[in-house]
């Protein structure tokens, strides 16, 4: 498949190149060219007929290499009027990939710096399956990391440990699972991953991310340690996400918390929290497919890996899961005598009161908080805490020999932190002037069905201000070796007039707060990755040749039944496609300086020439209404979170 709007004969390819070496500096976008066509404006090449299947094979590499190395140039030539000097090589760098502008301290950063020095999680996985070892060592190795930094596996067991693992929801999961206990007056502790604008996010005391200050006291106090116990023998720092699974422990129990919510890196029976022998409690999210390579390619074989958490005599509680991975689960709950029960829907719960209120948006949200509200129960009982609500017992379950576990009526402790829980970036909406920003950070097929759910219903019971056309807007990324295309598929029935697709980079400048520094990716990598995104989505564009299916027809456009935004523009029928190359030249585009919080400098110079750029700027310009889907990446959201809301960044 030919990548549309790009140059396709040598001497567009040499004009389109001369044209890159003229304006480099203004960073210009890669565009769809059936967005070119409607607007009527062509570039060299466009608009002409493809070469043949064969052709198209034979030069798809060479293209996409040099698109990326006009997006280089692009990167490389802006960086220079952003800081006023650099060199070539400084653009081929690693990249600084979502940078934050004002520092906490000059100490914190060193630490963060020094942090960025060891392995990161995405390059673990890479090792991982180059090497094949043995996962059961990384468990070992862990141990004794632990030891080498002065704490035993003992020692967690004064944590009072709630473990949490699964595919989907297992963040939302802790996170309304802390904010219910923390309504008990209790002084929580919540370690999760990943980070989207400051790394110390990681680690939480009473729902908020550590002081600088505490950050960088336990990291250094943990760095020293472990290189004062190094020998020949191993090796003297663990990679990044182990080290911070340390620290957590380290901080949790100095900072003598009452508890601490542990989300499960990735997995579960090799992942290095799983070093806690002694949780109070389990729980297990939905899941689904992710991390094939490490967990396995079936819900059987990824079911097998977080049953691992599972411990003797602890009781685990899980959610309704497809029939084959629950009998996983429930095996290995009875192979070691872990009593595993499943969640009754939130509707058992809300019997005989008011209906619960959750902050967190998004139907899916219901499935975790009903598991979040077991947690917390079994948490109380667990530890013999008063008012927690008087058990009934629950219908007995057919589901596979998993018994129910038994419904109560939630406390107004409870009901208060399912309302009061914050979880940015996902099912987060914020609304600017005409611009309302969906930020989900689903990165799965089935956490992208359930953000596309989310996000229809929500423009279906939005309320129109004003007559006159709205405007529907994709901005994605997805990384690691996830299926792009079938997410994208998931995305076509939102019917979006625009498809943006940009790295998880902030700004072009490869300077910035260490905080966001990601030196497991080059810029080749990152920009062909966007090249490849917009070719999947031009295909599925040229594919769709019938209406949405999936939408029921309303005679009356914006009716009940319809969750088409008319009026449309006169482009609506499928939708363009821009390459950026950085978020902030993303959002400068979507919102066109209409959104009153994110009000950058001025873009540079002929950023927006492109002919579907200039074209859609004006059509963004005259909408009344903007609706933006950010998704496939919590990075990406992250830094569009960085931009969009500030204060996350003090």
């Amino acid at each position: 498949m030919w990548p549309r709007g790009l140059p396709r004969t040598r001497m567009a390819r040499a004009a389109r190149g001369a044209q890159w070496s003229r304006t480099a500096s203004r960073a210009q976008p890669v565009g769809g060219a059936r967005g070119a066509r409607r607007g009527g404006a062509r570039g060299a090449g466009w608009g002409e007929p493809g070469p043949a299947p064969a052709e198209r094979a034979a030069v798809r590499a060479g293209t996409m290499s040099q698109a990326a190395s006009h997006l280089r140039a692009a990167l490389s030539l802006a960086a220079v009027s952003a800081r006023g000097a650099t060199t070539r090589g400084a653009a081929r760098r690693r990249l600084s990939a979502w940078p934050v502008p004002q520092e906490p301290s000059m100490e914190y950063q060193d630490a963060v710096r020094m942090l960025n020095t060891l392995q990161t999680n995405a390059g673990y996985l890479e090792q991982v399956k180059r090497q094949r070892g043995d996962p059961q060592t990384q468990l070992e190795a862990m141990e004794l990391y632990l030891a080498r930094s002065g704490l035993q596996v003992e020692d967690l067991d004064r944590l009072n440990i709630i473990h949490v693992t699964g595919t989907k929801g297992k963040g939302s999961t802790c996170a309304f699972t802390e904010c219910i206990l923390r309504n008990y007056g209790l002084k929580t502790g919540f370690f999760s991953s990943p980070h989207l604008v400051q790394v110390r996010e990681r680690i939480r005391i009473n729902g908020q991310p550590i002081s600088p200050e505490l950050f960088t006291k336990y990291f250094w106090s943990v760095y020293h340690r472990l290189e004062e116990t190094k020998d020949s023998s191993c090796v003297s720092m663990p990679p990044y996400f182990r080290f911070l699974t340390l620290m957590a422990f380290h901080v949790f129990l100095q900072e003598k918390v009452d508890l601490a919510v542990v989300e499960v890196g990735i997995g579960g029976a090799y992942d290095c929290t799983n070093i806690i022998r002694k949780p109070v409690v389990c729980g297990v999210s939905s899941l689904g497919i992710d991390h094939t390579s490490l967990l396995g390619d079936t819900l059987e074989k990824i079911a097998w890996q977080k049953g691992g958490i599972f411990k003797q005599g602890v009781p685990a509680f899980t959610v309704l899961q497809p029939e084959g991975p629950l009998a996983v689960l429930r095996d290995r709950a009875q192979q070691i005598s872990c009593p595993l029960y499943l969640c009754p829907p939130l509707e058992a719960l809300e019997e005989g009161g008011p209906p619960l209120t959750l902050a967190l948006e998004g139907e899916h949200q219901r499935s975790n908080a009903a598991l979040a509200l077991q947690l917390a129960h079994c948490w109380l009982q667990q530890q013999d805490h008063q008012g927690i609500g008087e058990l009934k017992a629950s219908r007995p379950s057919l589901l596979w020999q998993l018994p129910l576990a038994p419904t109560f009526q939630p406390t107004s402790h409870m009901r208060l932190g399912l309302r009061n829980t914050e979880w940015p970036g996902r099912t987060q909406v914020l609304r600017r002037g005409p611009l309302t920003w969906y930020l989900d950070g689903a990165h799965t097929s089935s956490s992208v069905q359930a953000s596309v759910r989310w996000f229809r219903q929500a423009l279906q019971g939005r309320q129109r201000l004003s007559a006159g056309p709205e405007v529907r807007v994709l901005l994605f990324n997805s990384t690691g070796d996830r299926d792009s295309a079938a997410l994208l598929k998931l995305l076509q029935p939102c019917q979006f007039d625009y498809a943006v697709f940009c790295p998880n980079l902030t700004e072009v400048s490869s300077t910035g707060s260490a905080d966001q520094q990601n030196f497991t990716v080059t810029l080749d990598q990152v920009l062909l990755r966007c090249l490849e995104h917009q070719q999947h989505w031009n295909r599925l564009d040229e594919e769709q040749a019938s209406p949405d299916l999936w939408s029921t027809p309303s005679l009356e456009p914006g009716g009940p039944a319809s969750l088409l935004l008319a009026p449309h523009p006169p482009h609506s029928c499928s939708a363009s496609s821009l390459v950026f190359s950085c978020i902030s030249h993303a959002l400068q585009w979507i919102s066109q300086g209409r959104d009153p919080v994110f009000q950058p400098p001025r873009p540079p110079r002929g950023l927006f020439a492109h002919p579907v750029a200039a074209s859609g700027a004006s059509v963004l310009q005259e909408a009344v209404a903007i609706h933006v889907l950010v998704t496939g990446s919590l990075h990406l959201v992250g830094g569009v979170l960085k931009l969009l809301e500030p204060s996350l960044s003090q």
